[in-house]
Formats: structure tokens, sequence, C-alpha cells
């Protein structure tokens, strides 16, 4: 009887399968939130490469 009973309260706890589904969640932000840093970060840098070739190109054209 003893089996029975922690074989039923296995089967009806849903502890596990709720710590899963956060776990699967919390992957996804985590993927998006990297997605997120990489385009920002790969916007930024072109940004400011654009910024040091213009005034490069100013203070050659001053000298």
């Amino acid at each position: 009887m003893k089996i029975a009973s922690y074989v039923q309260g296995f089967l009806k706890d849903e502890a596990g399968p709720t710590a899963v589904e956060y776990a699967v969640m919390l992957a996804l932000v985590l993927v998006a939130v990297v997605a997120a840093i990489n385009t920002v970060g790969s916007s930024t840098a072109e940004m400011m490469q654009n910024n040091a070739d213009q005034i490069t190109t100013a203070v050659n054209a001053a000298s």
C-alpha cells in the first residue's frame, strides 16, 4: 500500500515540471538578452568607428 500511495503522490507532484518550465523560460530569456547585446554591441562598434574615421578625416583636412 505504501508504494502505491508513494507513486500516486509522485505522479501528482508538480514541483519538478514547474522547475523545468522556469528553467526553459530562463534559457529563452538569456538567449534573447545575448542576441540583443550582440546586436547593440555591433551597432555601437560600427558607430564609434565611423566617428573615429570622421574625426581623422577632419584632422587631416585641417593640417
